[in-house]
Order: structure tokens, then C-alpha cells, then sequence
């Protein structure tokens, strides 16, 4: 993303860039998106499950950021991700591996392999889950990874600030979209049941969560670093 990436284009990129495996067209149409709002962008590919490809990709990102004639990032959201649901029981170790991969060393060792690209004062937002907090059986290796981000966080937030980096993290309840197989958005008992624990009385959009990311990215909260935002409509309060 270019550094003066406006609301906006950022909501945008926020309600499309969801998921650990993102087609070609679907990164085509983000941009294509972004650009109708008068802005630029590329998008490249990232496995953020192979961390070998990290230095490589970082490489991209300078090389296309020198097109523009820029040589920093003004913000970094970590917001790939992917589902595991299995009991704690029967949990494999396969299946915890690939959550460790995706939502943990990933956003680790991305952060780290950009840190010389992060311009001093940018923003780190990592995304968690509203599963770090409340517990819904079924979800222990996602959620505890999640949790895992919420600490590496702080750690960023403390470690980074010598450079005026914030670092943030963003933790959405249950979001009506593709993720999880888009069980909350299709299945009609889910979402009832989702609606009724929520205090809003609704699952959330992911409108709410592009909203709630770009506010927290913005030079305006900039006294904010090291926090846990939830942004779940009030979900098993």
C-alpha cells in the first residue's frame, strides 16, 4: 500500500485482503478498486506460511516502492489468516503447526524482514480474535496463537518505539465473510446464534473491521501503542 493511503482505499483493501490463499484476480480487483478511488497500489504474492520467501518478498515491495519514487511504508497489517476448528482432543499436530505457521512465525518474521522498509513512526496493527478473550470449544490452536500475537505486540510496541513505530492489536469477533468456509455469513443458525450473543444484536460486517482498523492506522491515534482493541459489537460481554 502507498503511504498516503487514504480511509477509504484502506477499508477496501481491509474488506477484500482476508485470507492466507488469495487468488491473483481477487488481488487484481482490490487494486483495481483502490485505483477508482484515485489512489495507487500493487498487489504482490506472499505464502506467509514460508518464511524462507520473506527476504525475497521484501525485495518486491522496495523494488515497487521505488517505482512511485518512495522508499518507506508508512503501515503494516499482519491480517492473513486461516481456520483450524477441532477439539483440543483431537487437534493434530499438523494442524497446530499450520496455525503456528500462518498466525504467528508469519506475522514474527514478516514484521522483521520489513522493519528497515517501515518508516520511522509507522504503524504495526496485528489481528487477533475475539477468541483470545472468550472461549468457543473448537477453536484452542487458533485461539491460542492469537493470543500469542496479543503478547508479541507488546513486545513490538516496546522494542519499536526507540524508532516512534506503534504497534497495535485488532481483535474482530465473528465477521460474516469467506473465512472459515463463510460459515458465519451462510449458515443462517450460526449467524442467529452469533446475533444473540452479541450485544448489537448482529454479526459483524466487514465493513466494521475495515473501519476500526483504518481509525486505529491513522496519524490521529497515534498516542496509542501496545493495546488490544476488540472490535467484536460487544460479543459474549
Amino acid at each position: 500500500m502507498e503511504s498516503n493511503l487514504d480511509l477509504a482505499a484502506l477499508r477496501v483493501f481491509l474488506q477484500v485482503a482476508e485470507l492466507a490463499h488469495f487468488s491473483r484476480a481477487a488481488a487484481d480487483a482490490v487494486v483495481a478498486q483502490i485505483q477508482a478511488l484515485g489512489q495507487r497500489a500493487f498487489a504482490l504474492p506472499l505464502d506467509v506460511a514460508d518464511t524462507a520467501s520473506f527476504a525475497a518478498f521484501a525485495t518486491q515491495l522496495r523494488d515497487g516502492l521505488a517505482g512511485w519514487g518512495a522508499r518507506h511504508i508508512d503501515g503494516l497489517i499482519n491480517n492473513a489468516g486461516a481456520g483450524a476448528h477441532a477439539s483440543f482432543a483431537e487437534t493434530t499436530p499438523a494442524q497446530f503447526d499450520a496455525m503456528l505457521a500462518i498466525h504467528l512465525k508469519g506475522p514474527f518474521f514478516l514484521t522483521q524482514a520489513l522493519l528497515p522498509l517501515l518508516a520511522d513512526g509507522a504503524r504495526v496493527l496485528n489481528i487477533s480474535s475475539g477468541l483470545a478473550r472468550f472461549t468457543i470449544p473448537g477453536y484452542a490452536a487458533y485461539a491460542a496463537m492469537k493470543g500469542a500475537v496479543e503478547v508479541l505486540s507488546r513486545y513490538q510496541a516496546h522494542e519499536l518505539a526507540a524508532r516512534g513505530i506503534r504497534v497495535n492489536t485488532l481483535a474482530p469477533g465473528a465477521i460474516a465473510t469467506d473465512f472459515g468456509g463463510g460459515a458465519v455469513r451462510d449458515n443462517a443458525e450460526l449467524n442467529r446464534f452469533v446475533a444473540s450473543v452479541t450485544a448489537l444484536g448482529r454479526v459483524g460486517e466487514a465493513d466494521d473491521i475495515g473501519g476500526a482498523a483504518a481509525a486505529l492506522m491513522r496519524p490521529g491515534a497515534g498516542w496509542i501503542t501496545g493495546q488490544r482493541v476488540e472490535a467484536s459489537g460487544g460479543m459474549f460481554l
